[in-house]
């Protein structure tokens, strides 16, 4: 498994190039001024579409607007909202949030982008079964500048298909499923693998049923999740409204300036918060990764625009309000730089095994503060050692694992990589949360068990509409790639893997970060390159129809006579 891991990180360097970033980001901007700010459309026209007053069910496509919509955001709106947050804080510290909210803007532009293509490109041969995507964009695209490029088209078309199963396979259901199993682990004692049984049983029963089950599902689902979740982190924030203004300002601060070491946290750089915020917020709201058109391609309409008007709301629900709520729950509660849950009595020594490679001596584990060590708990130290380029500083994270041996509980250390020997930072020991379990602890620091039950909950509901969505995505891919007898065995190989994923291999925050960024990496590359090919059609297309909107050729009753 570690050679595994060493492989995913290898891969996360070569995908998660700054330069990526910057071009991404770069994209963003250049769609929002080429379209004239098309956030404003979208958050004004784009909300009547949704609202019905454009429906019409003679029009081509199989769900409407609002089930579209529900459908890509039961994607997008999951545990990238509750445990991508927690991670984007814990690695990247709170300037991570800042960045989110720059891709949530940005990101709009993007999405309108990229389904105005699929929209213009979907299949639509059969007019209650749709396909649509970047990998129909450039197949037919391509076809379409000049037939002898059609080869091409099928091939890019393939490959996109490719990084959409691997995205699918990790950020769409392993990430899930195992943030389902290790929070009901951590707060109920059920195995995390029996989790994972549960969760592929209701995931396969979904699924089964293809799109129109999967939209009215989400369009059930969507909207009750999405208001349970702020309701109960509206009570969060009234609870600690003193320390609002604070937080968002030291949000804004940290995205220039380093953050300092302070309790669990250990410093970050404005670098990595740029990095860990770009890399969550593209994980949460999936724009330019050419997923959510997939869903949208679904919708009934004959206005390729009028979707990727809805489609632009997608990143301002996701990352700026549920995100936004998620950080300031987890700010504002201080579980991000929260104390240590126990203090070693003596300090254990540090032996050099091999070139570089430290180990630190096993010891008893300490009294937990206010409760009590379990078998197989993971928990961290802080030590120094050689310049850390996350943190800007000397301090390094050391986890560890609760074993029992003897009849008694003691700490089994990981190896630490460092030219400098390796010295203790202080005496505390810290619980380690990861991802959403982060979330959960914000909300029990202000009514015990709350983040028991309301997290968990919020958990599943959410992992279970990600993951419906998800498997709808790979299928119009495996679809694409091999046509539709193939789409029932990869129904249950989806299902397996919400399984494997709950098996134990997945242990820390730094694991999750590395298996869901090569799945959002490698969908980007893909992506990108077939929005630039075909953007001019996507901005004339869209300037055609904001023309019309503005003279009054689109009102909605003349839309219904037609």
């Amino acid at each position: 498994m570690d050679s595994l891991l060493g492989i995913l990180i290898t891969l996360n360097s070569i995908i998660w190039h700054d330069s990526v970033l910057i071009i991404l980001l770069g994209t963003g901007v250049i769609f929002t001024i080429w379209s004239g700010f098309s956030q404003y459309r979208a958050l004004t026209h784009g909300v009547l579409v949704l609202r019905g007053d454009y429906d019409d069910p003679n029009h081509p496509g199989a769900i409407s607007h609002f089930q579209a919509l529900a459908a890509a955001l039961s994607a997008t709106v999951g545990l990238g909202n509750i445990g991508g947050v927690a991670l984007a804080i814990s690695l990247g510290g709170p300037g991570a949030i800042f960045w989110m909210w720059i891709v949530g803007l940005f990101g709009m532009a993007i999405k309108l982008t990229e389904v105005s293509l699929s929209m213009l490109y979907r299949n639509t041969d059969d007019p209650d079964n749709p396909h649509g995507g970047p990998m129909w964009v450039v197949s037919k695209g391509l076809s379409k500048v000049n037939p002898k490029l059609a080869p091409l088209g099928k091939f890019i078309g393939g490959l996109f298909c490719l990084t959409l199963l691997v995205s699918t396979a990790t950020g769409g259901n392993m990430f899930q499923a195992w943030n389902v199993g290790e929070i009901t682990e951590e707060y109920f004692g059920v195995p995390s693998v029996f989790a994972g049984i549960a969760l592929a049983v209701l995931v396969g029963m979904v699924i089964i049923g293809g799109i129109k089950r999967i939209g009215a599902v989400a369009g059930r689902l969507v909207p009750f999740m999405v208001t349970l979740y702020l309701l109960a982190g509206l009570f969060v924030l009234i609870s600690h409204a003193e320390d609002i203004p604070s937080m968002l300002a030291l949000i804004v601060r940290s995205a220039f300036v380093p953050q300092e070491m302070t309790g669990a946290f250990i410093g970050g750089t404005a670098g990595y918060a740029f990095l860990f915020g770009m890399k969550r917020a593209l994980f949460s709201n999936e724009a330019g990764q050419g997923t959510s058109p997939i869903a949208h391609s679904a919708a009934k309409t004959d206005e390729p625009i009028r979707e990727a008007m809805v489609a632009g709301l997608e990143p301002f629900i996701d990352t700026i309000v549920v995100c936004t709520f998620t950080a300031l729950v987890i700010l504002s509660t201080g579980v991000w730089n929260r104390a240590p849950e126990g203090q070693l009595n003596t300090l254990p020594a540090f032996t050099l095994v091999d070139a570089d490679s430290w180990a630190l001596e096993t010891v008893p584990a300490p009294q937990r503060i206010n409760n009590q060590w379990n078998e197989q708990d993971l928990v961290f130290i802080i030590v120094n050692a050689d310049i850390n380029p996350q943190s800007g500083n000397d301090s390094h994270r050391l986890e560890g694992r609760v074993l029992e041996r003897n009849g008694g509980l003691i700490i089994e250390w990981a190896m630490l990589k460092s030219k400098l020997r390796p010295s203790i930072n202080d005496a505390g020991v810290y619980a380690t949360y990861v991802g959403a379990t982060l979330t959960a602890k914000a909300f029990d620091s202000v009514i015990p068990g709350l983040g028991k039950w309301l997290i968990t909950l919020a958990v599943w509901l959410f992992a279970l509409s990600t993951m419906i969505s998800w498997s709808y995505y790979g299928e119009q891919g495996v679809v694409f790639l091999f046509g539709d007898h193939m789409v029932l065995a990869y129904k249950f190989i989806y299902c397996a893997l919400i399984i494997i994923a709950t098996w134990g291999f997945i242990e820390s925050d730094a694991d999750l970060d590395n298996l869901t960024g090569v799945g959002t990496g490698v969908m980007l590359w893909a992506n990108v390159p077939i929005m630039w090919l075909f953007v001019n059609q996507a901005m004339r297309s869209y300037h055609d129809y904001v023309d019309r909107l503005k003279t009054g050729k689109l009102n909605p009753k003349e839309v219904r006579k037609l």
